[in-house]
């Protein structure tokens, strides 16, 4: 059996329905995903990943995949006819891992798609509050960060406004790859029209076209309000992070579960809007990447001009059961 790197990648982007997509593909016949989601592979060049120094980053620092053998044992059991691939959505966002794919894999598929800048944002910052990681109860005041997060060499994953700089992602991306081989899509599409988006990525593929019963939606767990068990809570977690660093990720995601769960006890389970003024904000350092991203495309991403959000998928899956339940 021969031994070979991915067919395909999805390169992103992070909370943009990845993982939903990731698992509706392993369903596929015609289709064999990597074993590990998220190998970032790519992103290390037959080296160890970069020392990130934000919280918890150390722990994932262990789990990245570096050693191209390790990689390739990703696909063990694999067809021969079937395609193999891989999820790992910060691939297009990192200027590095985009030229490895290219050199590694010229004639790979690559498929990207992409969240409202905002949303996108709001649901990577929610994230790791909910986790108890993020330090800044604002996600406004974390953004002003950001630069600063950067140059002390926090990861990807904490890079909210720069992940959503797609305009200039695939700018060098079509420098390295052919357009023809790029898929862009849109997370609003993926939650609302799921069947027609698989279909446009099977027919990328160039695999049969097939129906499947249903997207995964995302992973809802209670909002963690600004308060005295945020306050005390998540340093705790941010301390025990940093300590816990030299435990295996296994290890240390079980002794932290407890304090995880102390900090959501009580959580509401609706998360709360962006502000207009907040939404504002967020969204101005965008404006010019999403004029290039039109002009990159040929299409309009007019909608992310709007000073309202776009939903999740448990928020727009709700509202779609909704709808039908009315119509009955």
């Amino acid at each position: 059996m021969s031994r070979r790197p991915p067919d395909f990648f999805l390169v992103g982007a992070p909370k943009a329905g990845t993982s939903a997509l990731h698992a509706a593909l392993t369903l596929h016949p015609q289709l064999f995903l990597s074993r590990v989601k998220e190998p970032k592979y790519y992103m290390c060049g037959d080296s160890p990943p970069p020392a990130y120094k934000g919280p918890g980053d150390a722990h994932s620092n262990q789990e990245w995949i570096w050693q191209r053998e390790r990689y390739l044992d990703l696909f063990d059991g694999a067809g021969e006819d079937q395609l193999r691939g891989e999820s790992t959505p910060f691939y297009l966002y990192n200027r590095d891992a985009r030229r490895r794919i290219a050199a590694d894999r010229p004639d790979a598929k690559l498929i990207a798609v992409l969240r409202d800048p905002v949303d996108r944002a709001y649901s990577n910052w929610m994230h790791l509050w909910m986790d108890g990681l993020e330090p800044r109860a604002d996600i406004v005041e974390a953004v002003r960060k950001e630069p600063e997060r950067i140059d002390n060499g926090w990861a990807p994953f904490w890079h909210y406004q720069s992940m959503g700089m797609y305009g200039r992602q695939l700018q060098d991306l079509y420098d390295h790859v052919p357009r023809e081989q790029v898929l862009v899509l849109r997370y609003r599409e993926l939650v609302d029209e799921p069947d027609r988006v698989l279909n446009r990525v099977f027919d990328f593929l160039g695999v049969q076209t097939q129906e499947i019963a249903q997207i995964p939606s995302d992973n809802s767990r209670p909002f963690v309000k600004d308060g005295v068990r945020a306050r005390t809570v998540g340093p705790v977690i941010r301390a025990g992070a940093a300590v816990g660093q030299f435990l295996p990720p296994k290890v240390w995601r079980t002794v932290s579960k407890p304090l995880i769960n102390q900090l959501h006890k009580g959580g509401e389970t609706g998360r709360p809007r962006l502000t207009p003024e907040q939404r504002t904000l967020l969204l101005q350092p965008h404006l010019e990447d999403i004029a290039l991203l039109e002009e990159l495309t040929g299409e309009s991403f007019a909608q992310w001009r709007e000073y309202r959000d776009g939903g999740s998928f448990s928020s727009r899956q709700a509202a779609g059961r909704s709808k039908a339940s009315a119509g009955q």
